[in-house]
């Protein structure tokens, strides 16, 4: 039978390694990243001085309103994440923490992931101009379009793009704005036929949409339940699958029909 000092010493043994381990735990990096809201951008508008959205071969119209693509912003791939930045993440509602590996998939270099982020861009705004002028009826080969965004990668805007082309060019088919004069405000990918597909961070750009003053967020539909959980006050949520449905749900706004929500 142990006495009480022995007991004592073996029980101070036996808690070395389990303090050690915390001390560990507590420097040691980690495999998450830390997200937040991140910038937003008005794509009927400019940036660095370049309109977003510049179109030829056909005439555009002036437009009122606002189409702000969302964005949120991660510690980068090869910065240190420890257990204070992750237990601070999970009690925050502006903050959210991801596995890296979804983040930044397949890894790679800080060079390598940008220069990705950069053709995903790319090819988002490629689908966009197809999306858009199909969707008008109007062929690629006489009508071009530019866009310039700086600083932003991956496909989430694709969906704000093609809506941001079809406002420029055409509105809301009734010779009004496809906003209404509103600040309208989403993600989503777009595809060359119209589909929208989902993406990541929505409960993040939602709220980055409230604080840069949009009242209506456009979110892939099977992305609602996420959109929903910290949604900020007064923003309405309109859930789309399709650039068809996008445009026919801004124009129901503006009439005061039903719209579709979450």
């Amino acid at each position: 039978m142990l006495t009480r000092h022995s007991r004592l010493r073996n029980l101070a043994i036996g808690a070395a390694p389990v303090v050690a381990l915390l001390a560990v735990a507590c420097f040691a990096p980690l495999p998450f990243a830390v997200a937040q809201p991140g910038p937003t951008a008005n794509v009927l508008g400019n940036d660095e001085g370049k309109p977003v959205i510049t179109i030829s071969g056909a005439p555009t119209r002036p437009t009122t309103g606002q189409l702000r693509m969302t964005t949120i912003v991660a510690t980068g791939p090869n910065q240190d994440v420890g257990i204070s930045d992750v237990v601070d993440g999970w009690f925050r509602t502006d903050r959210a923490v991801m596995p890296r590996g979804s983040v930044y998939p397949g890894g790679g270099s800080e060079k390598e992931i940008s220069a990705h982020n950069q053709a995903q861009m790319k090819q988002s705004q490629d689908a966009a101009s197809v999306a858009a002028l199909g969707y008008l009826g109007l062929s690629p080969d006489k009508v071009k379009v530019e866009l310039h965004l700086a600083d932003v990668g991956g496909p989430s805007a694709g969906l704000l793009f093609t809506l941001g082309i079809i406002d420029k060019l055409n509105g809301n088919g009734s010779g009004e704005d496809l906003t209404g004069g509103r600040t309208i405000a989403g993600t989503g990918t777009i595809s060359d036929s119209g589909d929208v597909g989902a993406v990541g961070g929505v409960a993040l750009k939602t709220q980055a949409a409230a604080r840069d003053g949009a009242t209506v967020f456009l979110v892939p539909k099977a992305e609602c339940s996420d959109a929903e959980s910290e949604l900020p006050k007064g923003l309405r949520l309109v859930p789309v699958t399709t650039l068809k449905g996008a445009v026919s749900a801004l124009q129901a706004l503006q009439k005061g029909d039903p719209v579709p929500s979450c």
